[in-house]
């Protein structure tokens, strides 16, 4: 009996233990799989490149579709800093605008997508087919300002959405120019080699938009487009108060789309391929993602639309300041003693604030000359009178 009792004892440990290490080990999988999730993009940081290509009121719609996306990713998150904003012309303060400072995407004036704090990088006549792919490649004269740069690298994510006229292989810009499609695929492969990104979203809302994809073949590249070779792509929403149509379908029904995401959201690029089907885009929208290395059912919106930061939770001690020795710091005391301060000269202002005011020039006051004609008729009248015009003329 006594055997027996023993031999019970050992099998109910044994299976305590054996449950106890599965539910550890069922623990840490799980964990694990939710940090593979987690940390799946291999990115740490998202920039957004918003291009629209049209200029000239009756494009209000494009405008409007640029300035939505703008919109939407600073609302999940990408801030100004990390995003380069071209806008060819600028609706809001047309003379045309019968609400000055705004432009609107619904009708009826619901949503106003300018907003307070729009920072417009690059706009009018800076936007041309040379400056954008200065954007891309990050080829700048050493004078271009940090605002009008694409400062990533090869943990970024980047968002290019692109909105105007185009054809069959080609985008216009300001029509007075064009990009081609084998121009942009050659850019997004100067990007990847430079390691200027470590996956990428092209989105493109314009007639036969899926030919501009067509010519890609760099790595980590998904592209999006609002119709098919052959098809127009169709605008939406027109409004009689402002006279032309306020965006573009596709655009209009990614915008309804992305209302409804949020920073925490799990929704992904499956949801975004079904957003405006043909039944409401009229023409038929297309994507790409042979190039693109991850499955996009594991992709979030997130991922290029949002920046949600990677946390990762450590139980170490990290010193953010090295150790500094007593030596050392009697060292950095005495150099700090004997190098004079001073301040850097900040050229032109320095010499600007010592010029002496420019003297202006005389300019005489309006209506004297009119004035001093109008004296010299009266005194020409007054002396010889009207019989004396025959001598004149």
């Amino acid at each position: 009996m006594a055997a027996c009792r023993l031999v019970s004892w050992y099998l109910t440990v044994f299976t305590l233990l054996f449950l106890f290490c599965y539910r550890i080990t069922v623990a840490t999988d799980e964990i694990e799989r939710q940090a593979n999730q987690f940390f799946g993009s291999g990115h740490t940081n998202n920039w957004a490149v918003l291009v629209c290509t049209s200029r000239f009121w009756f494009n209000y719609r494009h405008v409007a579709n640029t300035l939505s996306v703008y919109r939407s990713v600073k609302r999940l998150g990408i801030p100004d800093s990390h995003i380069v904003l071209m806008l060819a012309d600028d609706m809001a303060c047309n003379h045309r605008n019968p609400k000055p400072a705004t432009v609107f995407s619904h009708k009826n004036m619901e949503l106003n997508v300018y907003g307070d704090d729009v920072e417009v990088d690059y706009r009018g006549y800076e936007v041309t087919v040379e400056n954008f792919l200065r954007v891309l490649t990050g080829r700048f004269p050493p004078s271009t300002p940090r605002s009008k740069r694409l400062l990533s690298d090869d943990r970024s994510n980047i968002l290019i959405y692109m909105t105007g006229h185009g054809g069959n292989g080609f985008l216009k810009f300001q029509d007075s120019e064009e990009i081609s499609n084998v121009e942009l695929a050659d850019a997004f492969e100067q990007m990847w080699q430079k390691r200027r990104y470590n996956e990428l979203l092209f989105i493109i809302d314009t007639c036969q938009g899926a030919s501009m994809y067509e010519r890609f073949y760099s790595p980590n590249v998904m592209a999006l487009a609002s119709s098919q070779v052959g098809e127009d792509s169709l605008s939406h929403q027109p409004d009689l108060a402002i006279g032309v149509h306020l965006m573009d379908r596709y655009t209009f029904y990614l915008l309804e789309f992305l209302e409804d995401i949020h920073p925490a959201s799990q929704a992904n690029m499956n949801d975004l391929f079904k957003v405006c089907p043909k039944s409401l885009c009229v023409s038929t929208p297309g994507h790409r993602i042979d190039l693109f290395q991850r499955n996009p059912r594991s992709v979030l919106i997130t991922d290029f639309f949002g920046s949600v930061r990677k946390v990762e939770i450590t139980t170490e001690t990290v010193k953010l300041i090295p150790n500094i020795t007593e030596k050392d710091e009697k060292l950095t005391e005495e150099v700090m003693l004997t190098e004079p301060q001073k301040y850097v000269q900040q050229m032109p202002v320095a010499e600007i604030i010592h010029q002496k005011p420019k003297q202006k020039d005389w300019h005489p006051p309006d209506g004297f000359i009119l004035g001093l004609w109008t004296l010299i008729i009266l005194v020409f009248f007054k002396t010889y009178g009207i019989k004396h015009l025959k001598h004149i003329f």
